[in-house]
């Protein structure tokens, strides 16, 4: 005689044992999303199912950076590793579910460290990173940002230089410098292995005018959001492979006048019988001519976008040495900054005392201003100025069209 048991081939028909640990000890004071993020995973991993991020992202309707900051919070609680099979890909990784009685009571259990900021950063480069984002947003950092800021560091191997122009561009472009929002645009980079300033330069000098097209041809067609990647994949075609340039897409599109549902494939079938009529190699010289033109420009911008910044330093050179407190206001509340972070990494610091800290640094940045206003300057004149302030020298406006000073030379 044997014994078997019937094998259950649904998932939500088993049971996942949660330890009381985790109920008293550590899901009491962690964010919701976060203990969705640990339960789900705690399911699939008592399962031996496999599981990624973007799915459990999907599955629980929160965004993906969130799923991976909650597992970063696991990590730092100690009731969870990671893996990478990968070193130099942190994006890829393996969660190993700690026990909990192990953790506490095991034997050789230690306390686990405070998080430290990553060993090749060194005080300096911090320092200057989170002096060059404020200059940038013009407003002090909140409690959760500068340590929100070196996590991105440690996750996606974000390189400081690159945060700073992930911030610039989110601030001259996107129009939107809230932490979250830059932290994914950061991610995304990453993800794609841009990481330094020149890395996200080149990228981005390949991707916005493209971007422009995109929303240029939605509009035609009567949408507001943004393309699909297939819907990119078929634009590319149009203008890289049968070299069609705006406008006769833009008279293609002119077609669908007549049909209730005006889309992507319409429009395609009518270039793909253009094409073979021989227009699209046709309008490639000329295409091609005009890409010249808008590379050009987009050269000047840079330059203009150089010649600003050169001026602001300048500017602040003068105010150190007419009012010398400023630079040691400056200096000071980066400092404040920087432990801030530190503080908040190592979970040493009550929210009152976030609070204080904070409240610190706001009394620094109005004594500076006091202090600029007594001397003949104004508030901003250290800061940033911009020969066009709807586009901050960049010619493009935040929902992807061309800016008017792009196009005053008749570059349309």
């Amino acid at each position: 005689m044997n014994f078997k048991r019937e094998r259950k081939t649904e998932y939500y028909l088993h049971d996942t044992w949660v330890e009381n640990l985790f109920i008293g000890e550590f899901m009491i004071g962690a964010p919701g999303d976060y203990v969705k993020v640990y339960l789900y995973g705690l399911m699939y991993a008592g399962l031996g199912a496999a599981m990624d991020n973007p799915t459990i992202a999907r599955e629980l309707g929160i965004n993906e950076e969130d799923v991976m900051k909650a597992w970063t919070y696991w990590e730092e609680k100690g009731i969870i590793t990671k893996h990478y099979p990968d070193k130099e890909d942190r994006f890829r990784y393996k969660v190993r579910f700690c026990s909990l009685k192990e953790q506490l009571f095991g034997k050789g259990k230690k306390k686990k460290p405070a998080k430290e900021l990553p060993a090749e950063l060194s005080d300096q480069t911090v320092k200057r990173m989170y002096n060059a984002i404020e200059r940038i947003t013009g407003r002090v950092f909140d409690g959760k940002e500068p340590a929100a800021i070196l996590s991105w560091i440690s996750d996606y191997g974000a390189d400081p230089a690159g945060i700073v122009e992930a911030y610039r561009y989110c601030s001259t472009v996107r129009k939107n410098t809230r932490c979250a929002y830059v932290g994914t645009v950061v991610r995304e980079w990453c993800e794609k292995g841009i990481r330094t300033p020149e890395e996200i330069q080149k990228h981005l000098a390949e991707t916005d005018a493209r971007h422009n097209l995109y929303r240029r041809v939605l509009k035609a067609l009567g949408f507001t959001r943004n393309a699909t990647e297939e819907e990119k994949r078929i634009m590319d075609i149009w203008f890289d492979q049968m070299g069609f340039d705006l406008e006769t897409v833009l008279e293609a599109c002119k077609k669908t006048s007549g049909i209730s549902n005006p889309n992507i494939n319409y429009v395609n079938s009518i270039l793909k019988a253009w094409n073979s009529e021989g227009k699209g190699t046709a309008a490639k010289s000329a295409e091609t001519g005009k890409k010249d033109l808008i590379k050009d420009r987009m050269a000047r911008y840079e330059e203009t976008r150089k010649r600003h910044a050169e001026e602001a330093e300048a500017r602040r050179q003068e105010v150190y040495r007419t009012v010398p407190r400023v630079l040691e206001i400056e200096e000071e509340a980066h400092r404040l900054s920087l432990d801030l972070s530190r503080l908040i990494l190592g979970g040493g610091m009550t929210s009152a005392a976030v609070q204080t800290q904070k409240n610190r640094i706001a009394a620094l940045q109005k004594e500076k201003i006091r202090l600029l206003e007594a001397n003949g300057f104004t508030a901003t004149y250290m800061d940033l100025q911009y020969d066009c302030e709807k586009c901050k020298d960049t010619g493009l406006l935040e929902d992807g069209s061309r800016c008017s000073c792009f196009t005053a030379e008749g570059d349309e």
